[in-house]
């Protein structure tokens, strides 16, 4: 249950004085639904009406508060004209212009012959100094009321400013007490104000300094938000161990049998690796392990091990990709391996149907399959397995958690071995993957060809063409790759169309073309004949970013570069290079290219080192991008900046690893005001986890 104290938080927008359904969609599209949301929606920017001089001091351009007599209403013959009000003070005159004026409530708010306080941004209009409709109207003695500094938030279209400034006061003016919840001796240190006080001071800037990251008041909600996030990892983690795991510990027999038949030697990262897997396959603790390697440096040798090691104590495993294209490039590396060790391996798509589908199932139910390769058709309901041991789930970014445990679901105290090829930075491991073990792949396997990465504009599309058909005529085969146009699939695939045509036009039928919306098996004709068979360029969209293996392709170009992120571009290079031949990325640009655009590219060109890449791209796009999208399962920080606010992470898990050491129930005062910060930031999964014990 939320602690009662929380309750006046938690309420919708919609509670909120003057706000109804319209005005509380858009505060939810911005900010959130309910008043702890509008807490985390921290200004961006500031007004400054401090500067309040006489007229005839006052400076055009900048936003002034001045005390003026009303001397003149001027009613234009037309409503198409401006209403303008002429005002007065000692010193000179000033104009006020309202554009589809209401007569009635402008006399009523400025009569003539009375002093008004106008706040507004000063316009020199020839040479007239004017104010085109005010932002605030007061009387002298209401001057108090007027907000000397204003703060500026991140707004929606169809919001205002001023509405969405009247709902976060009223929030504000109802912010409980709440107990403390971070170490006070850490807090001392920090000199950061308590959790109440900090929430207020956040949205009451002074000055452009209160509106960095790394203020007192910022940084102390940006660490009660990682602590949030770091507590509510360990107690999952925690409770995921807690559930009871089985030794699985094969002979070694398959493994040794799969090696003997390899042409090279497992790189030292892989057999460090492989050790780390079956040390806790063997434990009596469920493994959750992360492996990360960048594009070929070979994951699935590692998975296949591990998959073996399963086989040898008369279980199962399954490898799940998030396409079919990967899930049918899997199975064509790990089919010959399982047969030189003598286990069969079927593939479960959503394709796969009618007595197909049924004979895989059987082979799943009783057991005769050893390996199952396949999308999240694996653990769809009416799938079942005799034995299943061992889930490997590659690019775990595309599958949300609940996916995952799905498939743990369809076995007992089944392990899991989690792969990606998007290499990610420390801080994001912490906050994404605290709940993993994690091992890491770092050499290229031997036999890769560096990749000479080359930056062009695309005026110079005529001469790549040239340049493709050279590397044709060399035995060359080529992927090119178009962006996505827009959130359309229809234009997506209409420019991917017209591109296939006109290379067609050149190269005739060696061009073949792969996007999201043709069918499988239309699909796997054209990579099929890409890797055996005539066709030597393949126009594609993204669709290829990830595990296509076609050691022939030394050639990739990608037109309009500047629209794909640095991990897209890193994950669409690595593609070639895979096998003897010197390879080459074209990264075609269209002007003008902004800063962001330009250091990417540059990135790509200077380092082929995924690790690195990941680092600087989180340092130019944030976290919340990096990984593409919301379902990424990356968690959303809306005050912490993992850039910024990196060490803050790392005491954040030192104190939430020291706290459940020694209050793992938090039941301590200290402990319940940790749970308080847990439902705070609805964490609630973490909280009923302490509670199933």
């Amino acid at each position: 249950m939320r602690p009662e104290i929380l309750y006046p938080l938690f309420r919708p927008v919609t509670d909120l004085k003057g706000v109804g359904p319209r005005i509380g969609n858009l505060i939810e599209k911005v900010a959130g639904a309910n008043l702890a949301h509008l807490l985390w929606h921290v200004p961006s920017g500031m007004i400054d009406r401090r500067y309040a001089p006489k007229i005839v001091d006052a400076t055009p351009g900048v936003i002034a508060t001045i005390t003026v007599q009303v001397d003149q209403h001027r009613k234009p013959p037309n409503r198409r004209m401006p209403y303008k009000i002429l005002c007065s003070d000692e010193t000179g005159s000033l104009t006020l212009v309202f554009f589809h004026a209401h007569e009635d409530y402008l006399r009523k708010t400025l009569p003539e012959g009375e002093t008004r306080v106008v706040s507004g941004q000063l316009e020199q209009f020839g040479s007239d100094l004017q104010i085109t409709h005010p932002d605030h109207i007061c009387t002298p003695e209401e001057i108090e009321t007027l907000k000397k500094v204003e703060p500026v938030y991140p707004l929606t279209a169809g919001l205002t400013l001023k509405a969405l400034g009247r709902a976060i006061n009223a929030t504000l003016v109802d912010v409980p007490e709440l107990p403390e919840w971070a170490d006070q001796s850490f807090v001392t240190k920090q000199h950061w104000p308590r959790w109440h006080e900090a929430v207020l001071q956040a949205h009451a800037p002074e000055n452009a300094r209160d509106l960095e990251p790394t203020t007192t008041a910022r940084a102390r909600l940006a660490y009660d938000e990682l602590l949030s996030n770091q507590v509510a990892l360990a107690v999952i983690r925690k409770h995921l161990r807690r559930a009871k795991g089985r030794p699985v510990s094969g002979s070694g027999a398959l493994r040794q049998r799969v090696l003997k038949t390899l042409p090279f030697q497992l790189t030292p990262s892989q057999t460090v690796a492989i050790d780390e897997i079956l040390a806790d396959m063997g434990s009596d603790v469920r493994m959750l392990r992360l492996l990360q390697g960048d594009v070929g440096s070979g994951k699935t040798m590692v998975a296949v091990m591990a998959m073996l090691n399963a086989v040898e104590c008369g279980a199962q495993s399954v490898l799940m990709a998030p396409t079919e294209i990967l899930a049918r490039q899997h199975l064509a590396t790990i089919e010959p391996l399982a047969k030189a060790a003598g286990v069969r391996t079927v593939l479960l798509t959503g394709r796969e149907r009618g007595k197909n589908r049924t004979s895989v199932l059987e082979a799943l139910e009783s057991g005769a399959a050893g390996f199952a390769v396949g999308t999240h058709a694996l653990f769809q309901d009416d799938v079942g397995y005799k034995n299943l041991a061992l889930a490997v789930i590659d690019e775990q970014h595309r599958f949300g958690v609940h996916q995952r445990l799905a498939l743990a679901a369809k076995g007992q105290a089944v392990d899991t071995l989690v792969m990606t090829a998007t290499p990610i930075p420390r801080t994001l491991m912490l906050t994404a993957y605290g709940d993993m073990e994690v091992s890491r792949l770092t050499e290229k396997p031997a036999g890769r060809t560096p990749i000479d990465t080359r930056i062009l504009p695309i005026e110079r599309l005529g001469q790549v063409t040239e340049a493709v058909g050279r590397a044709l005529n060399d035995g060359a085969k080529v992927y090119w790759v178009c962006p996505l146009v827009e959130e359309s699939e229809k234009l997506d695939v209409a420019a991917v169309e017209d591109r296939h045509a006109h290379l067609a036009e050149v190269f005739g039928d060696r061009v073949g073309l792969v996007h999201g919306r043709m069918k499988g098996p239309a699909k796997d004709k054209v990579m099929a004949e890409f890797i055996n068979g005539g066709v030597d360029i393949l126009v594609a969209t993204t669709v290829i970013e990830v595990g296509v293996d076609v050691a022939a392709a030394s050639v990739m170009v990608v037109e309009h570069a500047e629209r794909f992120g640095l991990a897209q571009l890193h994950q669409l290079r690595g593609r070639i290079g895979r096998g003897a031949t010197a390879s080459t990325c074209l990264l075609l640009y269209a002007q003008p290219l902004s800063k962001m655009a330009r250091a990417r590219l540059t990135i790509m060109r200077e380092t082929d080192d995924g690790f690195k890449i990941a680092e600087e791209d989180l340092r130019l796009r944030g976290a919340g991008e990096l990984l593409g999208t919301r379902q990424s399962g990356m968690p959303e920080f809306k005050l912490a900046d993992l850039q910024v606010h990196a060490e803050l992470l790392a005491a954040a898990r030192d104190d939430a690893t020291l706290l459940l050491s020694r209050d793992p129930e938090l039941t301590s005062e200290r402990g319940q005001a940790v749970r308080t910060l847990l439902y705070l930031f609805e964490r609630e999964t973490a909280v009923r986890n302490l509670r199933s014990g």
